[in-house]
């Protein structure tokens, strides 16, 4: 295995995941806000990674902060 490669292989994949999921995120959002659905100032969040080739399933939770 080559330590660089992964690393680069992740880097890309978590850029993609970021730049994805931001946009989706703004645009839920935006909706939201537009139709009057949008209520309170934080909403929690939660993301769930799956890796088949390692049985590998995470979660990363947290809050979004609309102002």
């Amino acid at each position: 295995m080559n330590e660089d490669v992964l690393n680069m292989s992740v880097r890309k994949f978590l850029k993609k995941v970021g730049v994805t999921a931001q946009r989706e995120i703004e645009v839920a959002v935006r909706e939201a806000a537009a139709s009057g659905k949008l209520t309170g100032a934080a909403m929690p969040a939660k993301a769930t990674f799956t890796i088949a080739g390692l049985s590998l399933t995470f979660n990363v939770e947290g809050e979004l902060e609309t102002g």
